[in-house]
């Protein structure tokens, strides 16, 4: 018999951590290879981790809504063959109680930024773990930013003239939702309503879109598009193009693709902010809202979305969308998007005003396709006739992005699916 050790998986460059939110398997059950153990979540997505290996759950780690970083060994099994390795539970509480006095003995140790009810720009966070400023220190830090932020420069102050005593500050409380909130009036309840506690995600959510529109100066552009020619190519090569490639084609590839060609047009919309810093983003990482098995959204992410043609465009949307559906996005999935796409149309809402996914600086809407009398211009004369058209929404941060740039690209994106060439091989 042999121990082997179960480990966090690396989940993708920027998760160092989750949660165990479930344990699959209790002490004592038999695994097989590629069988899931444990269901973990991250601050995007949940997953599963499963075993390496076929065996018996001797020992589990941690439990449920521990906090785990990656790398951490979080079960042990037991299996057939190979040398017995003795892992005991003291000898890891030993090490793990080791580390944490270290940690606590070296002002430079890693810190939990996320603690902080000050919204921190990553240079802050990164200049914070570099000179060994900790959550307490952050705190007290009187920001010269815009309502109060702590900016680079106030930082480096503060660390060209701390002391060797850190700043005793008043502990930090952690919270999802703004203070804000906080303020509203109480509810009233009566005999008959029913009180349901909001799920993990769906708290998340409310804090990230909180902070969202505290964060930027959200301001909107509409434009309505005629896609008559996209309606039509689509009905005549739908059943060709699944036949072949095996994938059904929908509207999304066809939207998801002018939009990435208008973000080469218009860099100046695939960017960022950081404090007072603008962060020019190299590729184009087109996140699409996709719905989870619960009814909430997440947005997953198309990586280097300009480089694909419309058939690798069909493949990467239906396949996050549809493990997005299943719940097996992975938390890589959802990293790394430069600009957001959300199609309002599939429940039939002509237009609608998205919350910027932070730290974009922009999101487009789809509204629903719909029949509509147009005036139709010809060498003729004008003449009414029917036309499929759609209303484009585009949200965009007003502190970076002006008018005539956030309106210009919404334009741009409209003219390439209104060029749509309906003899367009597929």
């Amino acid at each position: 018999m042999a121990r082997f050790e179960l480990k966090l998986p690396k989940m993708g460059e920027s998760v160092a951590e989750a949660t165990i939110t479930n344990w699959l398997k209790e002490v004592g059950d038999k695994i097989e290879a590629d069988e899931a153990v444990l269901e973990i979540a991250t601050d995007k997505v949940d997953s599963e981790v499963p075993s390496e290996v076929s065996g018996i759950l001797i020992e589990q780690l941690f439990g449920k809504d521990d906090l785990v970083q990656v790398g951490q060994t979080i079960a042990i099994i037991e299996t057939e063959g190979g040398e017995l390795v003795p892992i005991v539970k003291e000898a890891v509480v030993a090490e793990v109680t080791k580390t944490v006095d270290a940690a606590k003995e070296s002002v430079a140790a890693p810190v939990d930024f996320s603690d902080s009810e000050k919204f921190l720009s990553p240079l802050v966070k990164n200049i914070a773990k570099e000179e060994g400023v900790s959550v307490a220190e952050l705190a007290a830090i009187s920001g010269t930013g815009k309502e109060g932020r702590v900016t680079k420069n106030d930082i480096l102050e503060y660390v060209k003239n701390r002391t060797s005593q850190p700043v005793v500050a008043a502990p930090v409380q952690k919270t999802v939702v703004a203070p804000v909130a906080q303020k509203v009036a109480p509810v009233s309840v009566s005999g008959g309503d029913e009180i349901i506690e909001m799920d993990r995600m769906r708290k998340l959510i409310a804090g990230y879109m909180v902070a969202s529109v505290q964060t930027s100066a959200h301001v909107q552009s509409f434009i309505e598009v005629d896609v008559t020619n996209i309606v039509k190519w689509r009905e005549k090569n739908k059943v060709t193009f699944e036949k072949r490639e095996g994938e059904k084609l929908t509207y999304t590839p066809i939207f998801m693709e002018a939009v990435a060609k208008a973000l080469k047009d218009f860099p100046g919309m695939n960017i960022s902010v950081d404090g007072d810093y603008i962060i020019k983003k190299k590729n184009i990482n087109l996140g699409m809202a996709a719905s989870l098995p619960n009814g909430n959204l997440i947005v997953p992410v198309i990586k280097n979305a300009d480089q694909l043609n419309l058939v690798g465009m069909a493949k990467a949307v239906n396949d996050l969308g549809g493990r997005a559906k299943a719940g097996k996005l992975k938390p890589d999935d959802t990293q790394g998007g430069t600009y957001t796409v959300t199609n309002v149309g599939t429940f039939g809402s002509v237009f609608g005003t998205p919350i910027i996914n932070q730290p974009q600086v922009g999101i487009l809407a789809l509204g629903a396709i719909r029949k509509m009398p147009a005036v139709i211009e010809t060498p003729e004369g004008d003449f009414i006739g029917i036309r499929q058209k759609m209303f484009l929404s585009h949200s965009y941060d007003h502190r970076v992005v002006d008018g005539a740039l956030g309106g210009s690209f919404v334009k741009r994106v409209a003219e390439y699916l209104e060029a749509f060439d309906v003899n367009r091989d597929v």
